[in-house]
């Protein structure tokens, strides 16, 4: 194996596992009744702090998932050619 291969394959690694924790970070789009009824508790700036946060890992989600996108074409075009 030369060294680009294994660079590659950690990066790889790596950036998947980002991927997983940060969905896995992320609330469900559907809370259901539960939701409904605790959600009504909240404060007004305790629910946009919540979606401030939340919007800012769907962003950082999407961003690692295009770096994943292009690493992965990147590294298929580089083994494809060497």
């Amino acid at each position: 194996m030369q060294i680009h291969e294994i660079v590659l394959g950690v990066l790889l690694i790596i950036v998947s596992i980002t991927i997983a924790a940060l969905v896995l970070l992320q609330e469900g789009k559907s809370q259901g009744l539960s939701g409904a009824i605790a959600g009504g508790a909240d404060t007004f700036f305790g629910k946009n702090k919540g979606r401030t946060i939340e919007q800012l890992l769907v962003r950082i989600t999407r961003i690692v998932a295009i770096g994943f996108f292009v690493l992965v074409l990147g590294t298929f075009l580089l083994f494809l050619f060497l």
